[in-house]
């Protein structure tokens, strides 16, 4: 029988470190799939078990060996009902000595939300922020133009938000939205692409 990432989450308590290691062994192309097949409760499992596991940084995100204002691209599933699957694109700004990244949301409904930018930057607690309280001030060639968060039905999707990302394995994180401070029930999880 063969095995997938959905049976670390069947009657037992989710071993973390078996998990992480299954998920590195796969090909980039079969862990994208794995990762984003999680339900809307295996990611919040997930969340839980994932805190203090694996520090992460903005070179998860982004590894150090990509030049500025290249995009790196995460693929994503939400724990939302509908319109789940979207891709965060990220890059490393063009200015000396920066220590954020700029991003934004690459998904089907972008022309009725917005692209929802953001910036993101490290966090307390080994963690990641993905701020949309702030946009970036430029974007790479090809990225959509830049809106307020305020916008549209940006509005309601993004505005007054950040996520918070644990780590899971050297290409997997797991995020959780939070509203004006307060988290959200709503869970999140990102694979990134080599």
């Amino acid at each position: 029988m063969t095995m997938s990432i959905h049976d670390f989450f069947r009657g037992r308590d989710v071993n973390i470190r078996e998990l992480s290691d299954y998920i590195e062994r796969l090909p980039s192309t079969i862990r994208i799939e794995e990762a984003c097949s999680l339900s809307g409760d295996e990611q919040s499992a997930l969340w839980e078990v994932s805190a203090g596991f694996r520090p992460v940084t903005i070179e998860d995100f982004v590894p150090a060996s990509v030049p500025a204002m290249t995009q790196v691209i995460h693929h994503g599933k939400n724990s939302l009902p509908m319109f789940s699957r979207f891709q965060k694109r990220f890059c490393r700004p063009d200015e000396p000595g920066s220590t954020e990244l700029w991003g934004y949301n690459h998904q089907a409904m972008a022309p009725f939300t917005g692209p929802g930018y953001f910036v993101t930057r490290d966090a307390p607690a080994g963690e990641v922020v993905i701020d949309y309280l702030r946009v970036p001030p430029r974007k790479p060639h090809g990225w959509p133009k830049i809106m307020p968060n305020s916008a549209r039905l940006s509005r309601f999707i993004y505005y007054l938000t950040q996520d918070f990302m644990r780590g899971v394995s050297t290409h997997v994180t797991i995020g959780r939205a939070t509203r004006k401070g307060k988290p959200m029930d709503n869970w999140f999880v990102l694979c990134r692409e080599d």
